[in-house]
């Protein structure tokens, strides 16, 4: 085991998507065991205002954030504002952009890590991986820890550069390289290819040039060879690993939950009964009739990634639902954040009245406000459908595109409150790794929908669930790159017959969700990293390009 541990991503004290949940849970198991010989090292985006994760404490380390000044390294401390307050160290990384040629040169030169046809966001990664390299380095002298055990864990192709800039100045730190996701399998599958069917044709290298995603690919590459233990989160995108970056991973490290986050017996009543409200009220503001109070609530969410989610799926599905003509009014929800410009003016105005207004809103199916909302695929795809919640219909969708944080607006609650409202989900993932939403679904006892190509699903049958009917707490639907339309048919079954059952079969339904999310604590998986931890530190040190890995 080591005696210190410095962890770092984009997502510490940064909410973007999974990962951040995937370190900000895992992090309270982790300081009970080391305490603040742990370091969680994030960017600080200069937006002290608005960074609420993030309590600054300038008496922190003092001493070594004055002597990193004289370094050349711009740092704040203090502690993460999640379960167990971790030390947090934010490296501004901004002033490293007159250094970038110089960086990419020698990542070339010592790795061979191809930067020539960088672009989008390539940059501003490297700069931070490079400085947050720099800011362990400092720390690592600092804090004198030549005679002990020290991991460095980087977290996704953002951070390449910190395991190759390590390996090349303190190759005695063990370094733990984890990919969430490889880049080219997501734009392979961005891209409209089919992944799965033609699986052993692809050749990573080709494919990252055909679509142009050379510099990302070139470094996830090499910091997987060159890491001193590589892991991903699930044995698909092991697989995915081995094929197209040429590294089989050498632990699987599947995400966990920490049950802090959810709310308990009165509590958790509570917040299902305000949500619940909350929701009826926005839907029937929205549509201009009255939402029952018994209304099913189907949901999706995530990032924004329209085929690889199955966001396009849950939609097919519900429209098929729609068609089907249910006895029981549902309502859907899709919470996915896309570009907006802030809430509708209109909703809001009808939400401050005490009437209901007699007619539907304009476009009644979306919260806020679309900069393009005729370009949105979310939007063009409910118009396609005539699914525009028209007042005959029992079945109806909202797409909510706002980040849930609490002040967005309309709801002004975090997504984890709303979901506690919610009846069920549904995850139709063409591309998912691991897969937190559904398992955070679970957790607050919100029976769900997966795939089996989502790492979560393969886990769920592991952990012996049959994942043929909802009641099980989750249900894993069997999706290939060719069955669309299958599984939104058998999704639609799902949801009609989820809607139908009875008080007695829902509550088993949610307290079988809530067994298996217990499964996946990270009191039972923390001990796959211990395992990365062990294989990092006892593997020779080696550096660089040539190098057997």
């Amino acid at each position: 085991m080591p005696d210190y541990i410095f962890e770092t991503s984009w997502e510490v004290c940064n909410k973007v998507g999974g990962i951040y949940t995937v370190l900000s849970t895992r992090a309270k198991t982790l300081r009970e065991q080391w305490g603040d010989r742990l370091f969680f090292i994030g960017p600080d985006l200069r937006d002290n205002a608005g960074n609420t994760d993030f309590t600054e404490h300038k008496t922190l380390l003092e001493e070594w954030r004055n002597q990193a000044q004289k370094e050349g390294l711009k740092v704040r401390t203090g502690r993460w504002n999640v379960p167990g307050k971790p030390l947090a160290v934010l490296v501004d990384f901004h002033d490293c952009s007159n250094l970038k040629n110089e960086i990419y040169y020698r990542m070339w030169e010592k790795f061979g890590v191809n930067s020539l046809r960088a672009y989008g966001d390539y940059d501003e990664s490297c700069l931070f991986a490079c400085a947050a390299g720099g800011a362990i380095e400092s720390l690592y002298r600092y804090l004198k820890l030549d005679d002990r055990k020290v991991i460095a864990h980087m977290n996704e192709w953002t951070l390449g550069m910190a395991v190759l800039y390590l390996k090349d100045k303190i190759p005695a730190i063990g370094t733990v390289f984890t990919t969430h996701a490889t880049s080219i399998g997501r734009s392979i599958c961005g891209n409209g290819k089919p992944l799965y069917d033609m699986f052993e044709c692809y050749d990573g290298d080709r494919m990252a040039r055909e679509l142009n995603m050379e510099a990302k690919h070139s470094l996830e590459k090499q910091a997987a060879v060159h890491a001193d233990c590589f892991t991903t989160v699930s044995r698909l995108t092991a697989r995915e690993c081995g094929q197209l970056l040429g590294r089989q991973p050498d632990v699987i490290t599947p995400n966990g939950f920490e049950f802090d986050f959810i709310p308990k017996g009165r509590d958790f009543d509570n917040k299902r009964t305000a949500a619940r409200r909350l929701l009826i009220d926005v839907a029937s503001r929205l549509c201009g009739e009255t939402i029952a109070d018994d209304a099913l609530f189907p949901a999706i969410s995530g990032r924004y990634e329209y085929k690889n989610k199955g966001i396009d799926v849950f939609i097919e599905a519900m429209n098929r639902v729609r068609q089907a003509a249910p006895r029981r009014q549902i309502v859907a929800w899709i919470f996915v954040p896309a570009w907006i410009c802030g809430a509708r003016a209109e909703l809001v105005n009808r939400m401050s009245q005490p009437a209901l207004p007699p007619h539907p809103m304009n476009d009644p199916y979306y919260t806020h406000q679309l900069n393009m909302p005729e370009n949105d695929r979310v939007c063009e795809y409910l118009r396609h459908l005539d699914f525009l919640n028209q007042k005959a219909h029992q079945t109806k969708i909202v797409f909510v595109p706002s980040y849930l944080n609490g002040n967005d607006g309309i709801f002004n609650l975090p997504y984890y409150d709303l979901l506690a409202g919610l009846d069920l989900t549904v995850f139709p993932s063409y591309y998912e790794p691991w897969g937190y939403t559904p398992l955070e679904s679970i957790a607050f006892g919100v029976p769900t929908i997966t795939t089996d190509l989502a790492g979560f699903g393969l886990w769920a049958k592991e952990a012996g669930v049959s994942g043929n009917r909802l009641t099980d707490g989750v249900e894993v639907v069997h999706r290939t790159d060719s069955n669309y339309f299958e599984i939104a048919e058998r999704i639609k079954n799902s949801i009609i017959a989820y809607s139908e059952l009875n008080a007695e079969d829902v509550a088993e339904a949610k307290s079988a969700a809530q067994t298996l999310s217990k499964k996946a604590s990270w009191e039972h998986f923390i001990k796959y990293y211990y395992e990365a931890y062990g294989k990092a530190l006892n593997r020779p040190r080696h550096c660089g390009r040539n190098e057997d890995p």
